[in-house]
């Protein structure tokens, strides 16, 4: 972060300073435990923790100034609303970068594939910030956006979007250079009532480009495809570019073939009559990722990159965020297949597809749990899963808890499956299941929404332990 003084963060917020004007202030952290001197220390009310509870900690550890909506016993500033705050500073700070420096912003939105292609180009682009997991919302975006630097090159934000408005919000503190829209799924379908909901809230991301910006778009998917007819794309300078298998695409996809789940294909750029060509290798497991190294291709395109360049860098690139399509095999030879960290019908199915092609030398088992902010689309959601599991010839099912129940019933009538389709209602009992059951060859996918907990299966299997 760049340094900033106490006063000017005060101006930029519209708070009462309780400060030395001049305090210096070098770096932004909402958990007092991560606090280091010259800190802002932001303080949030949540449901179970007052962040103002945990302002003498912070100042312990060496923070300059809190930024609080009710008065502490140390350097603070004084709002109405913190989060309103923070968001207020990330605006007025990047504005301040980009007259100071020359930085591109980028903002990835999509149902799926957001954190992986986030990833990709945190490893691709020089003198990047990224964020650090699935920093997304209206906290996460501005903690990213403060970590960038006089240093910074490119800023990569990860844009979710839970409600009607909150693509808009993010970009009106972000401002983009290139926006990147991936697809229009299930996920958080509930909070729109239908996928054209969502894929209208999808598009706003294209309304917070800059003059002269450029949007990518899946040209793979309906929805993402026919937002390059948004009115505002054609003003200002605006461009749009497109990347996908479909012929005719800016950046296009050929030739793909999997060896155990990592997918090689060609990469290609019809320019002035000719046909620029290169291939990509990937390190990640999963044909779907195919998307996000495309889309990962064309913005590197747009920041300068050349074709070459930009397929090897994305082919070199590891997998960064924790429960993501993470293929570990245990020294008794079970491999194991994490994408614990979200699901929706679309992550599932790709996950299971996945899964069929790496479990090559032994058992196929799907232990997959409940799919969260589903809507009413709840319970056919969770029926597809099972129906999936059987048309794919997975060889076991097991699905964990309640909310996930229908895709049990809907696999067992599908398929009049017996012991190859089970539920448990606790990840204990899932455990203690495939604890009677794996042996040395086996492939184990895990795959539920972070909120059902089964993640910690996934660490349990793998003996990590916080």
């Amino acid at each position: 972060m760049r340094p900033l003084t106490a006063q000017w963060i005060a101006n930029a917020v519209g708070g009462e300073l309780a400060a030395d004007v001049d305090a210096e202030v070098t770096s932004v952290e909402k958990d007092s435990r991560d606090v280091a001197p010259g800190a802002l220390y932001v303080a949030f009310v949540g449901e179970r923790v007052d962040g103002h509870e945990y302002a003498p900690r912070a100042f312990e550890a060496g923070a300059a100034l809190a930024l609080v909506s009710e008065p502490v016993a140390g350097p603070h500033v004084l709002v109405d609303d913190v989060t309103d705050a923070l968001g207020r500073l990330a605006q007025a700070y990047l504005a301040l970068l980009r007259t100071e420096g020359d930085i591109t912003v980028i903002g990835v939105t999509g149902s799926n594939g957001k954190t992986t292609t986030k990833d990709l180009l945190a490893q691709v682009l020089d003198d990047a910030v990224a964020p650090v997991g699935s920093f997304n919302n209206e906290i996460g975006l501005p903690l990213t956006v403060l970590r960038a630097d006089a240093g910074t090159r490119h800023l990569v934000l990860e844009m979710g979007a839970s409600a009607p408005g909150d693509l808009a919000y993010l970009t009106r503190i972000a401002p983009l250079d290139i926006a990147v829209v991936l697809t229009v799924g299930t996920a958080h379908l509930g909070g729109y009532g239908s996928a054209e909901g969502l894929a209208a809230e999808k598009a706003t991301l294209l309304d917070g480009l800059v003059p002269r910006g450029i949007a990518l778009l899946n040209a793979d998917d309906d929805r993402v495809a026919a937002m390059a007819a948004r009115p505002f794309l054609s003003a200002d300078g605006r461009q749009v570019r497109t990347f996908g298998t479909t012929a005719g695409t800016d950046v296009a996809a050929s030739r793909i073939t999997l060896d155990r789940g990592r997918a090689s294909f060609a990469v290609s750029t019809p320019t002035a009559g000719a046909q620029d060509e290169a291939m990509v290798s990937l390190r990640l497991v999963g044909e779907h990722h195919v998307t996000n190294a495309l889309a990962a291709v064309a913005t590197a395109l747009e920041c300068g990159l050349p074709l070459d360049e930009a397929a090897t860098r994305v082919g070199d690139a590891d997998p960064l965020s924790a429960h993501r399509m993470a293929l570990t095999e245990r020294t008794d030879g079970v491999w194991i297949l994490d994408d614990s960290y979200n699901a929706s019908p679309e992550s599932m199915r790709a996950a299971l597809r996945a899964l069929k092609e790496v479990a090559t030398t032994g058992r196929s088992f799907a232990v997959v749990g409940e799919m969260r902010e589903m809507g009413d689309a709840w319970r056919s959601g969770h029926e597809e899963i099972g129906l999936d599991a059987v048309r794919l010839r997975i060889d076991h099912l097991l699905v964990v808890g309640e909310g996930a129940k229908p895709a049990h019933a809907s696999a067992v009538r599908e398929g009049s499956w017996g012991d190859e389709a089970a539920y448990v209602a606790t990840i204990d009992e899932a455990r203690a299941f495939l604890d009677g059951r794996l042996m040395p060859g086996d492939t184990v996918l895990i795959k539920a929404s972070h909120g059902s907990g089964l993640w910690k299966l996934a660490d349990d299997l793998l003996g990590v332990h916080e």
